[in-house]
């Protein structure tokens, strides 16, 4: 971790009074914190863009698993994408619906075309893919 540095930010005061009611709303204890995570954000929203590296994320799915094949077909892909697959939870939400959730670790587009595969697959209600880092070039 390197040093810190303090610097100053020159902001519009409706936008600063618009930010602290966030900072506040989000429990954060200050400003600077508040930047810190928004940077982070942004390095993390890059990476992924850049598809660079060892990423991280989660995929969330939702659907009916009276639906013929669909859970077997779901279970197909996730085999066939194994090497970025950590672990996953399936939790039983009513009589019908499922949800599954995966954790995921891997090359960025490697993520994203698991993703778009069973987000795709017929009879998938909905899907969501949350990106994040490994954590291990944020400081």
């Amino acid at each position: 971790m390197g040093k810190t540095i303090r610097f100053g930010v020159s902001l519009d005061s409706d936008l600063l009074d618009k930010f602290d009611t966030l900072c506040e709303k989000k429990s954060y204890q200050t400003r600077s914190e508040a930047i810190r995570d928004l940077i982070r954000n942004m390095l993390v929203s890059q990476e992924w863009e850049d598809m660079t590296g060892e990423t991280a994320g989660t995929l969330s799915l939702v659907y009916d698993h009276h639906q013929s094949g669909l859970a077997q077909r779901l279970t197909e892909i996730q085999h066939e994408h194994h090497e970025v697959i950590l672990s996953t939870l399936h939790v039983h939400l009513d009589h019908y619906n499922c949800l599954e959730v995966l954790v995921l670790r891997g090359p960025a587009d490697s993520i994203k075309n698991l993703a778009h595969k069973l987000i795709s697959t017929k009879g998938v209600k909905h899907g969501k893919l949350g990106l994040t880092t490994t954590g291990q070039d944020l400081t």
